[in-house]
């Protein structure tokens, strides 16, 4: 697979980090977007959106991403959130029972809004 399938951007607001993510995240690239996760955290900021709606496929190593940056960031008073994921990831989150454990929204400025 190549790392090119993946697209993160990032921008900083007053209240949150946006990470927006389009493509597939597998294992060939579930690092990458682990370290754009973290290289949001090593930054100060510890209260993350993810925006989801380009996402075509989520392997468990991209939940396996997720999930640690939810621990990190409750573990400095902050969360993660989830914007408009796609169908396809909606299924995955789920399916591995994770659907209960991050709040999701509509869209990037609700979520946003929700800190």
């Amino acid at each position: 697979m190549n790392n090119a399938l993946l697209t993160i951007n990032t921008e900083t607001y007053k209240r949150a980090t946006v990470i927006s993510v389009s493509g597939r995240i597998d294992s060939s690239n579930a690092l990458q977007f682990d370290s754009a996760l973290k290289e949001a955290l090593n930054g100060g900021s510890h209260n993350l959106v993810i925006e989801l709606s380009g996402v075509t496929y989520m392997s468990s190593a991209g939940l396996r991403a997720i999930v640690a940056t939810q621990r990190e960031c409750r573990k400095k008073s902050g969360d993660v959130r989830l914007a408009a994921p796609s169908e396809r990831v909606s299924e995955v989150l789920s399916l591995a029972g994770l659907d209960s454990i991050f709040l999701v929204y509509d869209d990037t400025t609700a979520a946003v809004g929700s800190y």
